[in-house]
């Protein structure tokens, strides 16, 4: 069961990080998001980290309330 709830805790939180990403990158442009390679090292990992903090949450959740 264990493994349900990290699969969920790591889309959700790719979702989540989706949702940072449309927030933080709306005012740029796209010739911006396109060729400034600084924006693709700070935001493309962000998401990834998001997703993995999330799932990583979510498991340690589900251990402390439902031990086995």
């Amino acid at each position: 069961m264990v493994y349900v709830i990290g699969i969920v805790g790591f889309i959700l939180g790719f979702l989540l990080g989706q949702y940072f990403l449309l927030k933080l990158l709306k005012g740029k442009t796209k010739e911006d998001l396109l060729y400034n390679r600084r924006l693709k090292w700070i935001y493309g990992p962000m998401n990834w980290g998001v997703a993995i903090l999330t799932c990583y949450i979510f498991v340690k959740s589900y251990s402390l309330y439902f031990p086995s």
